[in-house]
Parts: structure tokens; sequence; C-alpha cells
């Protein structure tokens, strides 16, 4: 345990001596706990990130309008879609997608490190119900989806595989993460598949440059961003485990999205394919200026360009078929190789720029007051998980459909998008297309039709309530025998037992 007159040089060596001004009335505990957090601030690492979070913070505001100039969109050659690819080629894909899958050599890697905030829990997003008619939490779907295409594998070439779940936490998400994994007995899966790790925390730094405390004994910390997950599968040893399980290819997703694809064989396959090293799934974009980022190519390197970042005029430019030129909306869905990562660990890491947010930072005043600023009082640094695009020797964009494949949850119920609400609408009126898809049909009490065939918006609840469980059926797959000329009453949940049912009325 590092000494008080250690941590005390440690800090004075950085300007930060603030930060032990409440030792007197600390308790031994307390002590412990704020000597353990100094003890993992490298001094001149501290140094560094509070001078560069200060300057950061001055140029928050700048906009570079040069690089609209230089801005290129993804080169047809390094471009896939759903939408515009034929029956063949999309099997193409799944078939070597699930060749791979059945190989051992996929994995998928959660980024779950994020507090929740906007949503309104003190819990990981991953154990949020967003009201389901099963109840299932958005970790219980993702686990069964790991289930199904697994089976659907297996099925094809005849032998038993696995696709490993890394779940990158933070201080915040990783205990209780754990805990629900354990209580649940990991959804089925197990549990030395599931390989849960943490990412670093870092200072948040008030404008004057010094460590912001939210107790007394407790400096304010967050999470170094998604971009963390570089520096995470180092100190966490991830990448040997990948390279002992036999892994080369890593699916990378965001907690939030309830209509995510784990290990996605169409993806996969693409990528595999296209000899990509590196990959992004993207959605066309809504509208001109709708606030997502944009993958393209700058001065020949791909990026994520913020919306914000982004003229007007540019966005609104249009190639010759009259869609947007600009129109890879970034869904923090990723394909990366096993080899591409140790590289980015082993000479880039160091580069990835430093992305500043402006945040309310609750802190202790002078005199020992918790404080719950009214405006932002605090910066918070982090990189990004695409800032390693401009590293591929090969990369590609593969476009999904928004409406069957992206639909996250980020803000509580009230906001005007991407609440409880439309994520549970997105999933129940996709499964409403795979029923009426599948053939069948939904009645009311006086067994009237209630089937409607209009395109329905994400937002918008279906005309009948229908969940299928990812047991049943991984993306509208092998449900025709199950539902084909059925009249189904609202609220229809189909499970593993009503699918075993029906099977024996056919």
């Amino acid at each position: 345990m590092m000494s008080f007159e250690q941590a005390k040089a440690r800090l004075e060596s950085v300007g930060q001596s603030h930060v032990l001004q409440f030792w007197a009335e600390l308790s031994a505990d307390e002590r412990s706990a704020l000597l353990e957090e100094i003890s993992q601030l490298e001094p001149k690492e501290l140094l560094e990130h509070c001078r560069a979070a200060v300057a950061a913070a001055s140029r928050h505001s700048t906009a570079d309008v040069r690089l609209d100039a230089q801005m290129e969109p993804v080169a047809p050659e390094f471009n896939g879609s759903v939408r515009k690819s034929d029956k063949d080629t999309l099997q193409m894909w799944n078939d070597e997608g699930l060749l791979q899958i059945s190989q051992n050599r996929v994995a998928v890697l959660l980024l779950a490190g994020g507090q929740g905030t906007r949503l309104g829990v003190s819990y990981p997003k991953g154990m949020y119900n967003v009201g389901l008619p099963s109840g299932k939490t958005m970790y219980q779907i993702q686990a069964e989806r790991i289930h199904k295409v697994l089976e659907l594998a297996n099925e094809k070439h005849g032998c038993l595989c696995t696709v490993p779940w890394y779940i990158m936490t933070s201080e915040f998400t990783l205990g209780p993460t754990e805990k629900f994994f354990k209580d649940n007995a990991y959804f089925g899966l197990f549990p030395s598949n599931v390989v849960m790790f943490e990412q670093r925390m870092i200072p948040a730094i008030g404008f004057d440059g010094k460590i912001i405390l939210e107790k007394k004994n407790k400096i304010a910390m967050a999470p170094d961003g998604n971009g963390g997950l570089y520096r995470a599968l180092v100190d966490n040893k991830v990448l040997e485990d990948m390279e002992r399980r036999g892994v080369e290819y890593l699916h990378v997703y965001c907690v939030d999205n309830i209509l995510v694809k784990l290990a996605d064989p169409y993806f996969i396959g693409f990528c595999v394919n296209k000899g990509a090293d590196c990959g992004a799934k993207v959605v066309n974009k809504a509208y001109p200026a709708e606030p997502v980022g944009v993958v393209c190519r700058v001065d020949g390197l791909y990026q994520v360009i913020e919306y914000s970042e982004i003229q007007p005029a540019t966005a609104e430019l249009r190639d010759p078929r009259g869609e947007l030129l600009f129109s890879a909306g970034n869904i923090c869905n990723h394909f990366f190789t096993r080899r591409f990562l140790q590289e980015v660990t082993t000479n880039f890491e160091g580069q990835l720029k430093q992305h500043v947010a402006i945040k309310k930072v609750p802190f202790v005043d002078g005199v020992g007051n918790l404080v719950k600023p009214t405006k932002p009082n605090g910066i918070k640094m982090e990189k990004f998980v695409f800032d390693v695009f401009q590293f591929s020797k090969k990369f590609v964009a593969f476009e999904v459909l928004r409406e069957d494949e992206f639909s996250p949850l980020k803000n509580a119920d009230g906001a005007p998008l991407d609440t409880p609400t439309t994520a549970r609408r997105s999933l129940l009126s996709q499964h409403y297309r795979w029923v009426l898809a599948a053939g069948g049909n939904f009645t009311d009490e006086q067994d009237k039709s209630i089937t409607s065939k209009h395109s329905m918006a994400q937002n918008e609840e279906p005309p009948a309530i229908c969940e299928i469980s990812p047991l049943v059926s991984y993306f509208g797959e092998g449900l025709e025998k199950l539902l084909k000329q059925k009249n189904l009453k609202s609220p229809f949940y189909l499970d593993v037992n009503e699918a075993k049912n029906l099977l024996q009325t056919t």
C-alpha cells in the first residue's frame, strides 16, 4: 500500500496536492481507498492527461471546416450491402460466416463500460428490461442470439463449436454484470466462454487543469471511452486468450442496440470474403442532417466524421442516383481480425486521438460540501473505438437495414428517440414482419384478421404484439414451417416450447 508521504509527493510533482486536502477528516478505510486510487495514477501520464484535457476543451467549439474538402465516400469496391445484393451473394456471405463460426474462428466483444446516465438507471444497460412480453433483458436477448447462431453453424457443418463472448466493463459495471450473469447461470452459456474484463478509468479534470474530487476521499473518474478497448486488450491479456482459442475474427458491438446480430454470418462472411482486416456496419442516413457519424475517407484514410464536423451543404450532397453521397451512418458495429488488433495495440494505440466531453461533474467544494453543478464544469477525455480505421490496410463497409439491425437504447422514456419504448417497438415490429413473411396471420377476439402489410416506422406500435425468442429464430429463418397459414392471437410469444407445440399441430 502506498504511504501518505508517497502519495503526497506524487501529487505535488504534478500540481495536484489538493486531492489530499480532506485527509485529516477521513476514516482509516476512506484513507485506504483514496491511497489506492492515487497509486493507480502514473505521474507522467497524469500530467499529460491534465494538460491535454485543458487544451482540448479550449479547442472544443472550433469546427474544422477543412474536413469537407478532404472527405470522400467509401469506394464501391469496398462496400457491401444487404439492400443492394442478390440472394446468391447474400447466401455466399452467410455460408462463409457460418463456416468460420463452425471452425471456432469467430468471437464477439461487447462494449459495456458506460453508466447509462441518460437512461436514468443506476445499473448496466445490459440488465435493462424494455418491457417485452417475455420480460427479457438486453443481456439475455444477446446471449440467446449466440446460442442460436451456434446452432445454425452446428446444423450446417455437423460439429459443435463455440463463439466466445468477451465483455468489456468498467469500474461502474464490472461487479453488477458479473453478479447478474452468475445469478442467471450465464443464460445457458459455459462460464469459461464468457470473459469479462475492465477498461481503464481516468480522472475528470476541471477547466483549471485540476483533478475533480467527487467525495472527500474519491477522485471523479470516468471510463476512457469505447476506444479504451485497445489498452484494455493489452492490460487484460485478451488477445492472448483469443489466440489460445484459435479466434481469428472479432465482431465488436455496443450493448445498447436491441437489434444487434451477434457474430452475424453475413457480416463475417462479407469481411472474410473481401480479405478485410477491419470493417464497419453502417445504415443509410435517414436524412442529411441526422445526428450520426459518417464512415468515409479523409485524405485517403478511413474514419468516422461526427455530424457536427460536417457542413450542411456537404451533408446534402447526392450522387448521380440521387442518394446521399455521405450516407454511411456509423452504428458502432465492427469487424476486426485478431492480427489487426495485435498490430493496433503494439504500434498505434498511443496515436489514438483523445476526444473531449464537457460534462456536469458533481464535486466537493473547498469546505467539503457536495455540489451538483447546473452547468458544465469538467472535462472527460475519451477515445473512440472507430479511430483505428485509419490504420487498416483493407477496410470495408457493410450496409444493413436500419429497421432490421439498429435501434439503440440511450434515453429515458419521454425523449423523442432511442428510448425503451422505441427499442421495444423496433423489436416487436421486426418480429411482426417475420410472422407475415412466414405466412402467418393475426386475428382479433372475433377471429377477424388484424394483419396489416403496410410498412411500419420503427417508432410505431405494430398492429399485433408478437415476440419471437432468439432460441427459435436468429433472424427470421425457419418460421415458415411453424407459422404458415396459422391464425395467431395477440399478444403472441413464440418460445421453444410453443414452437414444439406448433410443429406437433402442423
